[in-house]
């Protein structure tokens, strides 16, 4: 792949963007507008050497707007393409299972993904995740309810997780 086609939407929570592959997938998206920084994010096999700005990018883009409006499962069926080892595609697609406004612990989310004892490969998962929103890792927590750790920050993790709340 060489050109992927990203958008930057204004959202409650800051600019969001999105870089889709030309099938509509997403590759990587978050809560920045440096689409070049966020390029970066998706693994080397699937990287675009080039980006192109675009207006909108149709349904991905109206799914962000209409998921920050309140329909939480506005995501649920925008594409998304990641590649890793089978346990992190396997846990990505669990993530996108979690129902919004019913987040789970990391040690919860282990078990969903099969590895009940493998809490920290799970926290991974939740860390190498470069399509955030479309793959909801921000519905994982730590024990005791602290927040764990976001890529996009943590204020930007509680208004998630109240938005869905």
């Amino acid at each position: 792949m060489t050109t992927a086609d990203f958008t930057i939407v204004d959202t409650p929570i800051g600019p969001f963007t999105t870089l889709a592959a030309a099938d509509g997938a997403v590759l990587a998206s978050g809560w920045t507008a440096d689409a070049d920084n966020l390029r970066l994010l998706i693994h080397p096999t699937l990287r675009p050497a080039e980006l192109r700005r675009r207006d909108s990018l149709g349904a991905i883009s109206q799914a962000v707007i209409d998921y920050h409006a309140g329909d939480l499962t506005a995501i649920d069926a925008i594409p998304v393409r990641q590649q890793s080892g089978e346990f992190l595609l396997h846990a990505w697609d669990v993530l996108r299972k979690i129902p919004a406004g019913e987040p789970v612990t990391y040690t919860e989310y282990a078990a969903l993904s099969g590895r009940p004892a493998a809490t920290r490969a799970a926290a991974n998962a939740c860390a190498r995740n470069a399509a955030a929103l479309f793959v909801p890792c921000h519905r994982v927590f730590r024990i005791g309810g602290a927040l764990g750790g976001f890529r996009w920050g943590l204020e930007a993790k509680r208004w998630l997780l109240d938005h869905e709340a």
